[in-house]
C-alpha cells in the first residue's frame, strides 16, 4: 500500500469531520505527529488553531488550512545563499551516511557552476570511504568540474586545504567539500570534523565559510536527532532536504527550523543533477498542506 502524504491525511480528516469539534482537533494532532512535526509542536499548533477557530467561528476547510499555513510559516525559515565570486567560499556538506550527501555535493556544484559566475571545485574529504572518493570523481568527470582528492585514509582536512588553495589561485570561487558521516563512532567523527572546521575557517574569506547539513526527507524525526548531533559538534548554518516527494515526512523541516533555529537552504526531489532548487518556505508549506495543486 502506498504511503499517504501528510496532505492526503489532512484531506481525509476534513472529509470525515463535518463538525470541527474536539474529536476533529484530537485527530488533527495525531496526523501532525504522524507527519513528524513532533508531539510538542503538533499540540501547540492544534491548540492555537482550535482556540482561533472557536474565537473567530472558523470552521471551513480553506480557512482552517490558511490559518495553519500562517502558523507553520512562523516556524519554517529559508535562507538565500548568494556567494561573492571574487571571494573564497568553503561549504562543508555534512550528514550521516546514506542521506545522499555525495550526490548533493555534485548537485550543488552543478547548480552554482551553471550560473557561469563561479569557479567551482569539489573536495573529496570523506577519506574514510574509498567509495565516496570514487563516486565524487565520477560526478566530477560527468559534470566537467574539478575534484580535489587524496588517497583513501588520508587527512580530510588536507583535502579541504588543497581545494581552497586551488580556488584562491583562480581569484575566488567555491569549494564544496564532501565529509564523513559515521555517527556510530561519534567521538572520532566530531574530532575529525572539528579539525576540518579549523582548516576551512582559516582558508575561507571572512564570512564565507558555511556548514550545510544534508537531511533525508524520508527519515522523519530521526532528521531532528541528526541535526542536533551535528549542530552540537560543529554548528550548522543551514540544511538541505533530499529525497523529498509527496510521501516524504516533511514535518522534520518544521522541527529543525523551530527547535534548532537552523534555516533550510535547498531542496532535492530527484536523482538528476538538476533536481535541486533553492528552498522557498511559502511553496514548501503549501505543498506540505496540499494547497499547491
Amino acid at each position: 500500500m502506498a504511503v499517504k502524504s501528510f496532505a492526503e491525511k489532512l484531506k481525509r480528516l476534513f472529509g470525515i469531520h463535518t463538525r470541527k469539534d474536539d474529536s476533529f482537533f484530537e485527530e488533527l494532532t495525531d496526523v501532525m505527529i504522524e507527519g513528524d512535526l513532533g508531539a510538542k509542536t503538533a499540540m501547540e499548533l492544534t491548540d492555537a488553531l482550535e482556540a482561533k477557530s472557536r474565537r473567530e467561528h472558523i470552521s471551513d476547510e480553506a480557512a482552517l488550512l490558511a490559518e495553519l499555513k500562517h502558523m507553520l510559516l512562523g516556524f519554517v525559515k529559508g535562507i538565500t545563499i548568494d556567494p561573492d565570486p571574487d571571494k573564497i567560499h568553503i561549504f562543508l556538506v555534512l550528514g550521516v551516511n546514506g542521506v545522499g550527501k555525495t550526490t548533493t555535493v555534485a548537485k550543488l556544484a552543478n547548480y552554482f557552476e551553471g550560473t557561469g559566475r563561479y569557479n567551482v571545485v569539489m573536495a573529496a574529504a570523506d577519506t574514510f570511504r574509498a567509495a565516496a572518493i570514487d563516486q565524487l570523481l565520477i560526478h566530477g568527470e560527468r559534470l566537467g568540474i574539478r575534484v580535489v582528492a587524496h588517497q583513501h585514509g588520508s587527512d580530510p582536512a588536507a583535502v579541504v586545504f588543497d581545494a581552497a588553495d586551488s580556488i584562491a589561485a583562480k581569484g575566488g570561487g567555491i569549494v564544496f567539500a564532501d565529509t564523513a558521516g559515521r555517527l556510530h563512532n561519534k567521538e572520532n567523527l566530531v574530532r575529525e570534523l572539528q579539525k576540518i572546521d579549523r582548516v576551512a575557517s582559516s582558508k575561507a574569506s571572512p564570512g564565507c565559510y558555511h556548514k550545510l547539513l544534508v537531511i533525508d526527507g524520508t527519515t522523519g524525526q530521526n532528521a531532528l536527532r541528526q541535526a542536533e548531533v551535528f549542530h552540537e559538534a560543529i554548528g550548522i548554518d543551514a540544511f538541505i532536504l533530499t529525497k523529498y516527494d509527496s510521501t516524504a515526512k516533511g514535518g522534520a523541516v518544521v522541527s529543525i527550523c523551530k527547535e534548532l533555529g537552523i534555516p533550510a537552504a535547498f531542496i532535492c526531489n530527484g536523482e538528476r543533477y538538476q533536481n535541486i532548487s533553492a528552498f522557498d518556505a511559502d511553496s514548501y508549506v503549501s505543498s506540505f498542506l496540499g494547497l499547491s495543486e
